[in-house]
């Protein structure tokens, strides 16, 4: 079994114990990643932002395992408010279009009472 590692940067990983991608066998398995932009440390206003910016932040640690969005085969949608799911369609679209991964939306709250959206994607390396 080969497993390897994979941080965004993210002062919480260390923190709480976590990676933000573990490529094992093959498989890509992103942690939850919300639209916290880690070169400013800064989160988007508005649902449909921060969704723009979690695929941006999960598209980079599925590039760095050497798999893209379109490699996804399940996907995992977590809503601070189930009515803000449609305003994310577009994004999610425009992501998962052409993988058209498994998926569900869970309403929960989240850590930050602004976060609006958390994304957790499972992948397949291209063989």
């Amino acid at each position: 079994m080969t497993r390897r590692l994979i941080s965004s940067g993210s002062r919480f990983e260390a923190e709480i114990g976590y990676s933000r991608a573990v490529v094992c066998d093959g498989w890509v398995f992103v942690s939850g990643t919300t639209g916290m932009n880690y070169e400013t440390m800064t989160l988007a206003e508005g649902a449909l932002a921060q969704a723009e910016q979690a695929l941006k932040n999960i598209g980079a640690a599925l590039a760095q395992a050497g798999a893209s969005l379109n490699d996804v085969v399940r996907v995992t949608y977590v809503m601070a408010d189930k009515n803000d799911f449609e305003a994310c369609w577009p994004a999610l679209r425009a992501a998962f279009g052409t993988a058209r991964p498994a998926a569900m939306m869970i309403e929960a709250g989240l850590i930050d009472p602004a976060m609006k959206i958390e994304i957790e994607v499972t992948a397949r390396q291209p063989a």
